[in-house]
């Protein structure tokens, strides 16, 4: 079993990190949806939610969700970290990376080849070791979610990627669209 299957407690202020269930929904859509009326983040319905429930990781603080993320499969080794927030008031007190170190953790005990995130945030994803990437090396993104955005056009966010084994580390970053990834068409702008 490992320590994603079951409630955990960090040291760190006593935190629960573990899977996110059904009834952590309303939770989840408000601290994503917050973030989203920012343009931070794209916003999320009950029923998306509902659908991806299993890719979420949560972080709670006794009764309160101050912290998300999930990981989400796009091909047999690669997935995306996605939707990580943070509630404001406990920002830079360690919780992004306590769920970014879960979610690599998911990622490894799966045996992926590497993870890759969108972010306004890349010193942050720098320093757990992730590497600045073209964001046209990683296209299947753009058909899924970005088509829906209002940014598509013009996108502002960063791609970021992490190997996470040996063998994917023999790679160099730019080989990983053809490595790792399925090309799809490009868009015309």
């Amino acid at each position: 079993m490992t320590a994603l299957e079951h409630d955990s407690l960090t040291s760190k202020n006593s935190l629960t990190v573990r899977k996110a269930r059904i009834s952590d929904i309303q939770h989840l859509l408000g601290l994503i949806n917050a973030y989203a009326a920012k343009g931070i983040m794209l916003p999320r319905t009950e029923f998306e939610m509902s659908e991806n429930i299993r890719d979420f990781t949560v972080v709670y603080e006794k009764d309160r969700l101050i912290g998300c993320g999930a990981l989400h499969f796009y091909t047999p080794t690669t997935a995306e970290v996605r939707s990580l927030a943070v509630e404001p008031d406990v920002k830079n007190q360690g919780i992004g990376r306590v769920l970014l170190d879960a979610l690599e953790q998911e990622a490894r005990e799966n045996d992926l080849h590497a993870i890759f995130a969108f972010t306004y945030v890349p010193g942050f994803f720098r320093r757990l070791g992730f590497v600045e990437v073209d964001r046209g090396s990683l296209p299947l993104k753009a058909w899924k979610d970005c088509l829906r955005c209002p940014k598509f056009q013009c996108c502002d966010e960063i791609a970021v990627l992490k190997t996470l084994n040996d063998q994917a580390l023999d790679e160099p970053p730019e080989r990983f669209d053809s490595m790792l990834l399925v090309q799809l068409p490009q868009v015309r702008r």
